[in-house]
């Protein structure tokens, strides 16, 4: 009799526990309405702000290659001593705009006068003597006529006029150096620019051909890039290329290309000017630049991050958002903008497309499209979520 009771009493406990979980289930059932772990419908869905879409536009857009590099001055004169000597003053400072031919530095002249003092007076006596050997030469020429003096004698005249000539000549020789001495003692810029490096100091002994200062022509900054061999075949003199430097926008062109590939980078050397006439660029400032082969006007283009690598190489498509669910659609891309970001859409997409961009996590053919802020799945088309 107890036995039978034992077995009555746990039937009842087994029965009540399975009523109450079939209970529970019911509940959640009905309160899930359907949903299969959050999946509207019964299928997976993504959820995505405003910013996660893009529509398409038409702007313009540059065919261009990207350069960098140092802006480095288009010439730079070392300017150094003719001579050697003690300089009396140096009159330029780094950073001062020079002309071309302004005194710069003078050394101390008194050897150098002295000498050319000395060369002109040799110079004077030479011709002096000149002018003697001539007249005797004459005077011999008329007694030979005459018969009073031997032939001998003109001939040791003739020869003495030829070696006061020679003499003449080796004094105004000296005489010409001297002078250029005396001009090497003032030290001239032999370009415009600006002081970039000042050497020497007033009262300094200076060697011959020592550098004293170093000037750069900053009117015209140049810059040499390395481009890949492959971009570089469009690239030609003249073609425009814009810069930003320092904070700033510039332009530039192409002035120079290098002939010859280098074998270890496999680039070509392009050096493009850029015009520097109020000098708000300095030297050593680097700088990156796009050439500008070609501008398209009115092309139609996408965000870059909207365009992803097809699966299974099947070339490059883009998500689309049709009727609240997500659509894969194949494109075709043209030019690519790296500076801005953006890509050229050849065909695939329309105007009026809504265009996944950025990494939104796994995406699929056929899922819906909730808005992050909104109670249901997205329903319009491109108006809804565009930037």
């Amino acid at each position: 009799m107890r036995t039978d009771l034992r077995v009555s009493f746990r039937a009842a406990a087994v029965a009540a526990v399975l009523a109450s979980t079939a209970a529970c289930g019911g509940e959640a059932d009905a309160a899930g309405g359907g949903s299969g772990g959050g999946r509207p419908g019964g299928g997976p869905s993504v959820t995505l702000a405003a910013t996660d879409l893009a529509a398409p536009t038409r702007t313009s857009m540059e065919d261009a290659i990207p350069v960098t590099g140092t802006l480095e001055p288009l010439e730079r004169a070392e300017v150094r001593a003719r001579l050697e000597g003690d300089l009396e003053g140096v009159y330029v400072r780094e950073g001062e705009a020079v002309r071309a031919g302004q005194l710069l530095a003078r050394f101390n002249a008194g050897d150098q006068a002295g000498n050319a003092r000395s060369a002109d007076a040799d110079v004077a006596a030479a011709r002096s003597e000149l002018s003697t050997a001539e007249w005797t030469l004459e005077q011999n020429n008329e007694l030979l006529r005459e018969g009073a003096i031997p032939e001998r004698d003109v001939r040791v005249a003739q020869q003495a006029v030829a070696a006061a000539r020679a003499r003449l000549s080796a004094a105004q020789a000296r005489s010409g150096s001297t002078r250029r001495e005396v001009s090497d003692t003032r030290v001239l810029a032999p370009t415009s620019g600006v002081i970039e490096q000042r050497m020497v100091n007033p009262g300094e002994r200076v060697n011959g051909n020592t550098t004293m200062f170093t000037i750069v022509r900053g009117d015209v900054l140049e810059l040499a890039a390395a481009v890949p061999e492959r971009a570089a075949a469009p690239v030609r003199p003249g073609q425009s290329v814009r810069f930003v430097a320092d904070g700033s926008e510039f332009t530039g062109r192409v002035a120079r290309i290098s002939p010859s590939v280098d074998p270890g980078s496999r680039s070509v050397t392009v050096y493009v000017q850029v015009p520097n006439p109020d000098g708000r660029l300095r030297a050593g400032t680097f700088a990156s630049g796009r050439i500008v082969s070609r501008v398209l006007d009115g092309v139609m283009v996408l965000p870059a991050a909207a365009v992803r690598e097809g699966s299974e190489g099947g070339g490059q498509v883009v998500y689309r958002v049709v009727d609240g669910k997500i659509d894969v659609a194949p494109v075709t891309v043209g030019l690519k903008d790296e500076a801005q970001g953006l890509v050229q859409v050849l065909s695939g997409v329309g105007e009026g497309d809504q265009v996944v961009v950025g990494n939104v996590g796994i995406l699929g053919k056929g899922m819906a499209v909730r808005m992050a802020g909104q109670g249901g799945p997205e329903k319009g088309g491109a108006q809804k979520g565009g930037r």
